[in-house]
């Protein structure tokens, strides 16, 4: 059995929402989820994200749970893809959205096995017992610095360019999207978030909110609501997948 809850809120700050996200539990035991975090300007970042997270999820929904397990990483590449084609296209011709994209991590959740999806700096952790595990690698200024050993993880998170993204949907005509694959056991649970909540949060209070803050089904607005107490200077957006 999988259980799944979502979250979105503008935070304390930001005066519009530019993050999306879609959720859907399946039959047989399977689930697809997206969020999406939009940039580029007043409007159009809300209208990259919005446009990504429907088009994405508008082609996962035609397939049937048997296609979507056949090559569940082929279709959330082809999900971004047709997602990354649709912002890229009204970038182009609409002046108001010009320049604007989006941030995407996608899963497909089927038993204890996770296809997770990934570009920009949304990101996908796995938390069990054993601890909380960054799933996805960020395509970030900062990640960038850290892979090379030039800054700590810890630094990047006070870093002045840790907002600057290395790829995003959109911003080109071909998408580079990271594909990576969990297997997940019985108790741990996928989250996916945006960076208002990542930067918000450390990973430790992520892992502890899962585990041991209250009921998971509550997790997401208690997450929310930490971020919130500390002024949530972003979008914060949050999905979690409880494999039981």
């Amino acid at each position: 059995m999988i259980r799944a809850w979502g979250i979105t809120d503008q935070g304390a700050v930001r005066v519009q929402n530019q993050d999306s996200y879609y959720l859907s539990l399946m039959e047989d035991d399977l689930v697809l989820a997206v969020v999406c975090d939009g940039m580029g300007g007043a409007r159009a970042g809300n209208v990259a994200s919005s446009l990504a997270v429907e088009k994405a999820s508008e082609y996962l929904e035609s397939l049937s749970p048997e296609e979507l397990l056949q090559t569940p990483g082929e279709h959330l590449a082809k999900a971004a893809a047709l997602a990354n084609d649709a912002v890229f296209h009204k970038a182009s011709q609409e002046p108001e959205c010009r320049g604007m994209g989006t941030t995407m991590v996608a899963a497909l959740v089927h038993g204890r096995c996770a296809d997770v999806l990934n570009i920009g700096d949304s990101r996908a952790y796995r938390i069990g017992e054993e601890g909380i595990v960054k799933v996805t690698r960020d395509h970030s200024v900062v990640e960038d610095l850290v892979h090379r050993g030039d800054i700590t993880p810890e630094q990047a998170r006070q870093h002045p360019q840790k907002n600057l993204i290395t790829r995003a949907l959109g911003s080109e005509r071909q998408s580079r999207t990271d594909l990576y694959q969990v297997e997940l056991s019985g108790g741990e649970f996928l989250l996916l978030c945006t960076d208002g909540l990542s930067n918000t949060l450390t990973d430790q209070e992520m892992l502890y909110e899962a585990l041991h803050g209250g009921e998971p089904e509550t997790c997401c607005q208690r997450m929310l609501d930490v971020a919130l107490s500390r002024g949530a200077p972003d979008n914060v957006t949050a999905v979690l997948i409880q494999i039981q």
